[in-house]
């Protein structure tokens, strides 16, 4: 019963989480189906330990009446022929009222008892996962709290796979790259060329299996992870709000910030006149994982939150996929304004957005196959070359049909 109602809350979850992909594949039957089947289980599991638990009552019931009554018939023929007083037989009574009074929640501990252990195997079963990253001992904080200088990034011959991923070609193998204190890098590549795996080797949700990732010449794995990630401030691909106000979203880059240091952030994220158009403003909630915004503005409030914390190192992992042509070349000025004198990352698969950067590296298959800044990489005629000419294309085509004369 205790699996079963983990199963059909856990349905009912995840289909108004998605409510938005259920609508897309009009699988409202469906959804409807495969709840009903989990209560269904529910229900029956449910019945049947109803069940026992009243047959269990009832066989309580009747030893306890039987064992009553055969000893106040016996009391009371003691009492009869004079062996026991009239305070005898009451405290026969007495006794085996007592004695049975307990038994009676017997049934109501048994169950919360078996309760308890299911909940309590989960449970131990969660306890007894190893984390994949720890903490160095004894703890150590990364020096560079201290300062407020710009902070380099390097990985030097790192080699990393998931874990359990078999394949031979996943991952990384052997990627070295230095991005110095103050300039900036680009990564690009194709997807599942490793991208984002370095964006997570660098927060240091995995440790690499061979090389190293160090930041400020200190090798990760020798510092706290919040240590760590207090120094770095990332705009993701994928963004995720919580189910609160923008305020509050905006503000959980640094929880402790000014009502003007906020505003300047979103206008920094061109979000400022988007919230002063909202019926609630600031107080505005955005929905369980941001669902009642856009994704270019959910996008919008990861960069604000960015720009609220003003880390010394920036990530950017697609931050303006999800921007229209205007927007993102506003909000890409703002971003240059504030990784001029950071160290930052930048993961694109729009090659105009790290054209600028100091310095580009080109991922294939978990491999550095192409290096330089984006002039020295188009003279080489390379994968980057092609990736350009391809964008460029594209681009032409689109600037074509919006210019073309619509049909009469």
């Amino acid at each position: 019963m205790n699996k079963s109602d983990n199963a059909w809350h856990d349905r009912l979850t995840d289909s108004l989480t998605n409510f938005e992909t259920v609508k897309y594949f009009t699988a409202e039957k469906y959804e409807n189906q495969q709840f009903s089947r989990e209560i269904a289980c529910y229900q029956k599991s449910s019945v049947s330990v109803q069940a026992s638990l009243s047959i269990l009552n009832i066989s309580q019931q009747v030893i306890l009446c039987g064992c009553l009554g055969g000893a106040m018939a016996l009391s009371a023929i003691a009492v009869h022929n004079g062996q026991a007083s009239v305070g005898g037989f009451v405290a026969v009574n007495v006794w085996i009222i007592n004695l049975f009074a307990p038994l009676n929640f017997l049934g109501t501990v048994y169950n919360a008892l078996i309760t308890a252990t299911v909940d309590l195997s989960n449970l131990s079963e969660l306890l007894a996962q190893k984390p994949l990253v720890k903490d160095p001992e004894p703890k150590v904080d990364h020096p560079a709290l201290l300062s407020k200088h710009a902070i380099g990034v390097a990985f030097s011959d790192v080699k990393f796979r998931y874990p359990g991923v078999t394949a031979v070609d996943a991952g990384l193998k052997q990627v070295t790259f230095e991005v110095a204190p103050g300039t900036s890098l680009g990564i690009v590549g194709p997807t599942g060329a490793g991208k984002s795996t370095i964006a997570r080797l660098l927060f240091r949700f995995f440790d690499v299996e061979g090389g190293a990732v160090t930041v400020g010449g200190v090798d990760v794995r020798n510092v706290t992870q919040a240590s760590l990630r207090m120094l770095m401030g990332v705009v993701p691909q994928d963004t995720v709000l919580f189910n609160s106000s923008l305020d509050y979203n905006i503000r959980y880059g640094k929880r402790d910030c000014s009502t003007d240091e906020r505003d300047d952030a979103a206008k920094h994220a061109a979000l400022f006149d988007f919230v002063g158009r909202l019926e609630e403003g600031w107080e505005t909630v955005v929905g369980e994982r941001g669902l009642k915004l856009s994704g270019g503005e959910k996008q919008r409030v990861a960069i604000a939150r960015l720009f609220v914390k003003n880390p010394p190192i920036v990530l950017l992992d697609e931050a303006t996929s999800a921007l229209d042509s205007r927007t993102e070349a506003d909000i890409q000025g703002a971003l240059a304004a504030l990784s001029s004198d950071r160290t930052c990352v930048t993961i694109a698969h729009r090659l105009g957005t790290i054209a600028t950067c100091d310095n580009i590296v080109v991922l294939n298959r978990g491999r550095i196959t192409e290096r330089g800044s984006h002039a020295a990489l188009l003279a080489l005629d390379g994968d980057y070359k092609a990736m350009w000419d391809v964008q460029a294309r594209n681009s032409e085509v689109e600037v074509a049909e919006e210019s073309s004369p619509e049909p009469q």
